[in-house]
């Protein structure tokens, strides 16, 4: 008798997904609930875990397959597994050491280094290579001296990516054949021209970035409303009340928090900015679901923060980490990145002193936040120096007139210069 390892239910705007790694090869023994085969969807990567203990059988669908939710990759055989001898578990451990499956930071990192994993030492558990230990080993070796650049030089002919430098081997290197993902995302640069050139396959996510600012480009009439914000005010409140702020609730102080309870305020007041078009209807929505774009190795995320209208600062800011460190690991959810009625990007992070965000499909509009510069500006008469932020809004313009987009982002401006509105709800 066998189970099926079957693709996990994906959500209505997920039409397929692509087997990134195998963490198991058919013989090897499974528990249930063990961290079986990831898959990569255009949102997120997902953990599918093995839905019985036995051994796994044979692996229906490999490494960069297409897979459909429901479909069949796999089968586990339910007879209980022989237990392991001393000699066999060190065996394991030791093919573990050499063979562990890599996280998709640590193969972003190592394709774009044209690294070979084999020769960083993995510092995780049962031999894992973690992002930190290809980090460390660039700065020690990248920026050593002649002879380690040598060296080097030396370990990065040896990855498949330089591996046309060689003479062609007759048989697959095992090396190659331990990290198949590895190999399939750092191709052999090519030479057009005289130039080298490198062709690697479009992630699924920046190819569904991709799709969508395309579709937003040709289904909605974007326009690109902006104005600038004094930002002491709200500094200074920082200033003055980060250390305790962070001792009481455990997390820093930053502007991401105040911008978002503006926005929400704006959206209350302007409802046409949180609705969004659904064929021949507007859809007004009555809550307020604020997507708050972040950096992640694989592009960028728009996380949500959900009812943003009942959270504090504090948990704006603890829930903007945690999207962070998730994203940063690969680990957000579905659930996480479905939905949301408005979105704020923060360009400012990057230096970006001025651009025009592009509305995130099927929502309205999107608060555009840039870098915080010392700047010369007319107070009672007077020229001051104040540190002032550019605000961008890009707007649908079939559901959302210009008047209304002035006055939303206004009204954020408003809330910013002065904190105590927040507050006061003014």
């Amino acid at each position: 008798m066998t189970t099926e390892v079957k693709i996990p239910t994906l959500p209505e705007s997920v039409a397929d997904a692509v087997i990134v790694t195998w963490h198991k090869q058919p013989g090897e023994n499974v528990r249930e609930g063990d961290k079986l085969v990831d898959i990569e969807t255009d949102k997120v990567v997902l953990e599918v875990p093995a839905p019985a203990s036995g051994v796994l059988g044979d692996i229906i669908e490999g490494e960069g397959s297409t897979v459909l939710a429901g479909q069949v990759i796999g089968h586990i055989g339910v007879a209980e597994a022989k237990p392991e001898t001393p000699a066999m578990a060190k065996a394991a451990s030791k093919t573990a050491a050499t063979s562990a499956p890599l996280s998709p930071a640590v193969r972003k990192l190592v394709a774009e280094h044209e690294l070979d994993p084999a020769h960083i030492p993995a510092s995780g558990r049962d031999g894992r290579l973690l992002k930190e230990d290809v980090l460390r080993f660039l700065d020690q070796h990248l920026n050593a001296d002649a002879d380690a650049d040598a060296e080097i030089e030396a370990l990065l002919a040896e990855t498949p990516a330089a591996a046309p430098a060689r003479p062609a081997p007759e048989k697959p290197v095992a090396a190659k054949a331990e990290q198949p993902a590895v190999a399939a995302a750092s191709a052999a640069p090519a030479v057009v021209g005289g130039r080298p050139e490198r062709r690697v396959p479009m992630t699924r996510l920046r190819a569904r970035i991709a799709e969508r600012l395309l579709e937003a480009q040709h289904n909605a009439a974007i326009l690109t409303t902006f104005n600038e914000v004094n930002m002491q005010p709200v500094m200074d409140l920082r200033a003055r009340y980060k250390d305790a702020f962070e001792k009481r609730h455990g997390v820093r102080l930053g502007f991401m928090s105040f911008f978002v309870k503006a926005a929400v305020e704006a959206l209350k007041r302007f409802p046409e900015v949180n609705a969004s078009i659904d064929g021949n209807d507007i859809v007004y929505h009555g809550y307020f679901d604020v997507g708050v774009a972040v950096s992640s190795p694989r592009g960028l995320v728009v996380p949500i923060l959900r009812d943003a209208d009942g959270m504090s600062l504090a948990d704006i800011e603890r829930t903007i980490v945690d999207f962070a460190k998730k994203a940063e690991a690969g680990t957000l959810s579905l659930d996480e990145l479905t939905g949301g009625t408005f979105s704020v990007s923060n360009g400012g992070v990057f230096g970006s002193l001025l651009s025009t965000p592009i509305i995130n499909p099927p929502q309205s509009a999107i608060l555009g936040m840039h870098r915080t510069q010392d700047r010369p500006v007319a107070e009672n008469g007077q020229v001051v120096i104040r540190p002032m932020m550019y605000l961008a809004l890009s707007y649908d313009h079939r559901i959302v007139d210009g008047r209304e987009a002035v006055r939303f982002l206004v009204t954020i401006k408003e809330q910013i210069e002065d904190p105590a509105r927040l507050l006061l709800g003014v």
